[in-house]
């Protein structure tokens, strides 16, 4: 893993995070964990491909749209090399509630086609042969190989980079050095678990526009109280039980 950048929060000598950053930024994960004890990945699966794909079709859609087309997917299409194989009409007609269906089918089928020719038809369990497939980025890669595999490891998506900030964890933008500089503040068995938490808090409190600072579990840690409605009752109001993907 490469190191976190310099910028940023206060650091130790030598790059590393201070302790006082550290310390607090496990505070907050510990008191997000008991406010979301239910926290995991959003989107139904029940294997590694069904993971892959269903985490490819969430893109500029919502998990609870990906996760009713699901079953209707998987059950003409269980497999790489059976989807590699689909009737591309078809696939459309299923993709088509999920918006930009040409592109994904395309997606799906280019997906399908490495894994077989690549992998025997198997999700490879490492980073390095994940991101190398069509489609796959650091973020899919690593939404698959924690959630599949038990293998550690950070999904920055929008919400969790916006948290990180927010929180004073990091001041970068870009999500491969977010995951260095927040990943250098938790042991990496945290990892996983940490994604999910700072993603369900992000969809359902620490919104993008209008945060619920009032009703907020971590807020006698967040440098950014305020940027929200502070008022317990004005906050609660904006609380949601599920967010947008």
């Amino acid at each position: 893993m490469s190191a976190p950048s310099s910028s940023g929060p206060p650091s130790a000598a030598g790059g590393r995070p201070s302790t006082a950053l550290v310390r607090r930024a496990r505070k907050v994960d510990r008191a997000l964990a008991a406010a979301y004890p239910e926290a995991r990945c959003e989107l139904d699966f029940a294997d590694a491909f069904e993971l892959l794909v269903v985490t490819v079709l969430s893109a500029q859609t919502t998990d609870r749209r990906v996760n009713t087309t699901r079953p209707t997917l998987f059950a003409a299409y269980p497999d790489a090399p059976a989807m590699a194989a689909a009737d591309r009409a078809h696939l459309e007609q299923i993709l088509g509630p999920l918006g930009f269906f040409r592109a994904k089918t395309e997606s799906l089928l280019k997906l399908s086609a490495a894994l077989v020719a690549d992998h025997d038809g198997e999700v490879p369990p490492r980073l390095e042969d994940l991101v190398k497939l069509p489609g796959v980025g650091r973020k899919t890669a690593n939404v698959v190989l924690g959630n599949a595999f038990d293998v550690p490891g950070i999904t920055v998506d929008t919400h969790f980079g916006r948290l990180a900030r927010r929180l004073g964890w990091t001041e970068e933008t870009d999500p491969v050095k977010v995951e260095h500089a927040v990943g250098a503040l938790f042991p990496k068995r945290d990892w996983t678990m940490l994604s999910h938490h700072l993603i369900w808090h992000g969809r359902r409190r620490c919104h993008a526009k209008k945060p619920a600072c009032g009703a907020c579990p971590v807020s006698h840690w967040c440098p950014s109280f305020g940027d929200g409605p502070t008022d317990p009752v004005a906050a609660a109001a904006l609380v949601k039980t599920q967010g947008p993907a």
